[in-house]
């Protein structure tokens, strides 16, 4: 896609901090997941989940640990409501465990699960605080993958019985809801390289899974709808600017193919174009999973697109004289920053990607509902010092306020995360929080970059 015409649109913008106001009912708010910082990972009734077993199991997370207790927000919600309140967030996006809401995945449901949420929206909302809640962020309960997980159709519908459940609690106060988190993460790294639970290496589970999720997805958008009819319905998608490493037709044809395989795959069946062909032919993909009608289901129109930006991919193909195009990555340019997951710090593809959401796709609403970066904080900083994050985040508010000027209808933006949490295969290695978290005390420590953000919230100015 040619963006040069991104580029050179601020050349009459007044670029300084007083002048990038944002817009007044902006949401500014933080992110984070049940499995990452609930724990309680056996009380009340819950069921296990995939990630459970997962990190049950030896050799599956880096530093061998679980998130059998996590941040134990579990029990310590009112405290993280009330670091939320000093924060000045103005809305909260947070998952509801499926295992606690149907310890078995389907069937009887478990009512101390749902009391939980109930308590924590409650209590959000008297905060004026507004829930975003995302229904799957990745805790399939394991009775469901033993029963073949997002491979298998029947999945898909266990999954709208739980929405529907879910819903019909708490529909009555929840205004935003986001089906999945990352589809993408859950099909290819949970049953193509293994690295996620439930961790399994298969193509054609992982083409199944995917095509599940967004049928899953569309099955439950109109159930949401009728139970919550005040509320916003959308998903949450992973973006990556896909950057060809020359102008070679070679290498930007490989880039055309990795910007189908890893953003358009799941994004244009969202909007009725269907699978991407040139990704299907070359990657001789068989899609005899797709039954009649699922297409149109999966194109169920949304209120918004949520947008979770980190980095971008640079490709080159592998064979440019012979004409194979096979998507190849190369390391971010000398000289890169990057974070602590070795991340190039690319804050232009955020733009990039809130331009294309809007003028490629037409998504009515965009929320930025991730962006963050780990960073290595100092414990024994009483400050936490955290100068980096800082940077990043004020980089990339910037890209996003720059969206704004050229029609984008960005309504809010999440920070990943609000505390420092279980960050999946990684364990308690790398650290995104606004809030540090001793893991061994539970103590909780507001960093500078979240005085700073506070700031960002109550102005609505970048300082």
């Amino acid at each position: 896609m040619d963006t040069s015409y991104q580029t050179s649109s601020f050349t009459q913008l007044d670029m300084s901090p007083q002048n990038m106001q944002f817009p007044t009912g902006f949401l500014w708010g933080a992110a984070t997941s049940a499995y990452q910082i609930e724990g309680a990972w056996n009380e009340d009734g819950k069921g296990l989940s995939i990630w459970d077993t997962f990190a049950h199991t030896p050799g599956n997370i880096r530093d061998g640990q679980s998130g059998d207790v996590a941040c134990d927000h579990y029990h310590r919600w009112r405290e993280d409501i009330e670091l939320m309140k000093a924060m000045g967030l103005k809305a909260y996006r947070f998952s509801i465990s499926w295992p606690r809401i149907f310890p078995q995945g389907t069937g009887k449901f478990n009512p101390n699960g749902l009391d939980f949420y109930q308590r924590l929206v409650d209590e959000l909302l008297k905060a004026e605080i507004e829930p975003f809640v995302t229904l799957y962020h990745w805790d399939l309960p394991q009775s469901l993958q033993d029963q073949g997980g997002w491979p298998a159709r029947d999945t898909a519908k266990a999954f709208v019985q739980y929405a529907d459940q879910v819903s019909r609690v708490l529909g009555d106060r929840v205004k935003y809801w986001i089906t999945f988190n990352e589809p993408f993460i859950v099909a290819w790294l949970g049953y193509l390289i293994g690295e996620h639970a439930p961790g399994h290496k298969d193509r054609d589970e992982m083409l199944h899974a995917a095509h599940h999720l967004l049928l899953a997805h569309g099955w439950s958008v109109p159930i949401l709808r009728q139970n919550s009819p005040h509320a916003q319905v959308g998903i949450t998608l992973d973006f990556y600017p896909v950057t060809p490493a020359s102008s070679h037709f070679a290498d930007r044809y490989a880039a055309w193919l990795q910007d189908g395989y890893r953003n358009r795959w799941l994004l244009d069946p969202l909007v009725a174009r269907g699978y991407p062909p040139e990704v299907i032919q070359f990657f001789n993909y068989s899609m005899d999973f797709i039954q009649p009608g699922d297409l149109e289901v999966i194109a169920t129109p949304i209120d918004f697109m949520g947008m979770n930006y980190y980095s971008r991919q640079i490709i080159r193909a592998r064979d440019r004289e012979n004409e194979d195009f096979t998507p190849i990555f190369l390391p971010p340019p000398s000289g890169s920053e990057l974070t602590e997951m070795g991340w190039e710090v690319y804050p232009q593809g955020l733009f990039e990607w809130l331009t294309r959401l809007t003028y490629e796709y037409r998504f009515p609403a965009i929320y930025v509902t991730e962006n963050g970066a780990a960073y290595p904080d100092n414990p024994n900083d009483s400050k936490i010092e955290d100068v980096q994050r800082i940077n990043y985040l004020r980089e990339h508010f910037t890209q996003a306020w720059q969206a704004l000027q050229v029609g984008v209808p960005l309504k809010g933006y999440f920070v990943w995360s609000l505390m420092d949490n279980f960050e999946w295969s990684h364990g308690y290695t790398k650290r995104f929080g606004l809030i540090y978290v001793d893991f061994k005390t539970q103590e909780r420590r507001m960093k500078s970059s979240a005085y700073w953000y506070r700031r960002v919230i109550a102005s609505g100015k970048l300082d």
